[in-house]
């Protein structure tokens, strides 16, 4: 239930809750660390331990779900392997919450609207800012990383922050985040790196300077990447690739990748100075293809393992899933549902391509995690283009390769430590190993995946040194 004030007591409490900031107590759950691996390629947790980034985009949580739905929305994610949440702190000024809290004073990112001396445990008290910072120590409590996006990318474009603006609020978001150990910052937000470039500098320099133990990123535009305008930036520590929702035949990109996402984690494994770079937003699992024409197919589950293999195979530290409904939370009571929305975000918890995700982390764990380097040479041949790409993978002692419709192909052995290669298939579906014998570690092997070649028919041929 919700309380009125009497006016005069509401603009005192206002003036003071902008005078007199207090900042709130960080999380006493202990998380580690995350920095870049020694080989700058990856993420690893303290000791080294390495970090495979199984992100969702839950980019709507802070401003639509109470805390009761968040621990729902969490758990599910936990259980199902995800350890980062993608999220905006602000999609639009005028934001509030699920209890009708707003963030800003005067829809001014230098005003958040604090209430100091509040409990942020008393729902009767706590605001938008407060229940921020429940949800992300909440997350913390399950082992999971908040990759948070200061303001989103359309309102700084329409004029809505200043660079002046934007200098005082990540002065302030830095200052309030910097102690709680499961922050990530993706600056930015859908957005070209050329459209307000000023804006995204100061907020990426603050958040280094005044949160120097956080990992910091940007998060771009569909079908670009965060290394076009960024790459050398010294606030910048991993790169960031949308790789969007288009066809091939839909992408009307100056490079046209169309769905060949692992194009894009080529392109930035082979910049110098060596960062890590990760899938950040591919196609959402039941979003239509393209996005804004309803009545073509939508994107399943398939797709996104296809997605996910050819990310994390090209030289992708992780990825990142979506789902149409759980990324806008969408409700009965929603404002602006978009692209087509039909299911709650409740009942889209547990589609096919979230159950299957944890498959890809899992086997990416299996083995050798720093060694690993794309390595197209194992593929004897021509790799295929479109749904026929094969792309392979290895480690020192190991190898893997996937194809998305179960075609045949052949692979130059040699290239893993071992006389001989013990061989078996993978299946993204079910996360199941079929042992297929042993091989000489040398010449050229042919391989047959199981079934009948159809699009969706994926497997994962592996390689162990014998």
């Amino acid at each position: 239930m919700r309380y009125h004030l009497p006016a005069w007591i509401f603009l005192a409490c206002l003036f003071w809750a902008c005078q007199s900031p207090v900042e709130p107590e960080a999380t006493s759950v202990e998380m580690p660390a995350l920095h870049v691996s020694g080989n700058r390629r990856f993420l690893v947790q303290e000791n080294e331990k390495p970090f495979f980034w199984l992100g969702d985009t839950g980019w709507l949580l802070f401003s639509v779900l109470t805390r009761e739905e968040a621990d729902q929305y969490l758990s599910n994610r936990a259980a199902h392997g995800f350890n980062v949440i993608q999220v905006m702190i602000l999609h639009e000024l005028f934001d509030d919450n699920a209890y009708g809290d707003s963030a800003l004073v005067n829809l001014d990112v230098t005003r958040p609207l604090t209430t100091p001396g509040n409990d942020p445990a008393d729902p009767e008290a706590y605001d938008f800012w407060d229940h921020v910072d429940y949800i992300v120590d909440l997350a913390a409590e399950k082992s999971m990383y908040m990759a948070m996006v200061p303001v989103w990318g359309s309102i700084v474009k329409k004029g809505g922050v200043t660079v002046e603006q934007a200098d005082v609020y990540s002065k302030w978001l830095a200052d309030r985040y910097k102690d709680r150990p499961n922050v990530i910052w993706l600056n930015g937000g859908d957005i070209r790196g050329s459209d307000s470039t000023a804006v995204w500098q100061i907020i990426g320099e603050n958040l280094r300077k005044y949160d120097p133990n956080h990992l910091i990123t940007f998060h771009p535009f569909g079908r670009s990447r965060s290394s076009t305008w960024f790459h050398n930036a010294p606030w910048l520590d991993f790169n960031m690739v949308q790789t969007g929702h288009r066809r091939y035949d839909q992408d009307d990109s100056e490079q046209a990748y169309g769905q060949d996402n692992w194009k894009y984690i080529r392109d930035d494994y082979s910049l110098e100075p060596v960062k890590p770079t990760v899938d950040g937003e591919p196609a959402y699992e039941n979003i239509p293809q393209g996005l804004h024409d309803f009545t073509q197919p939508l994107w399943l589950a398939p797709d996104i393992r296809r997605y996910g293999y050819w990310a994390v195979f090209a030289g992708s530290f992780g990825f990142t899933y979506g789902h149409n409904a759980v990324m806008q939370m969408h409700n009965p009571n929603s404002k602006d549902p978009n692209f087509g929305v039909k299911e709650n975000w409740w009942d889209a918890l547990d589609a096919p391509g979230a159950v299957q995700m944890k498959y890809l982390k899992q086997l990416m764990l299996s083995r050798s995690f720093l060694d690993r380097v794309p390595d197209q040479s194992l593929i004897a041949g021509d790799a295929g283009e479109k749904y026929d790409y094969v792309i392979a993978t290895r480690g020192i002692d190991y190898a893997m390769a996937y194809t998305y419709n179960g075609r045949r192909f052949a692979v130059n052995m040699g290239k893993i430590k071992g006389e001989q290669a013990k061989a078996s298939w993978f299946n993204p579906r079910n996360g199941r190993t079929e042992a297929i014998g042993t091989f000489p570690n040398q010449g050229i092997v042919e391989f047959d995946p199981p079934g009948e070649v159809e699009d969706g028919n994926d497997w994962v041929l592996i390689l162990d040194g014998v």
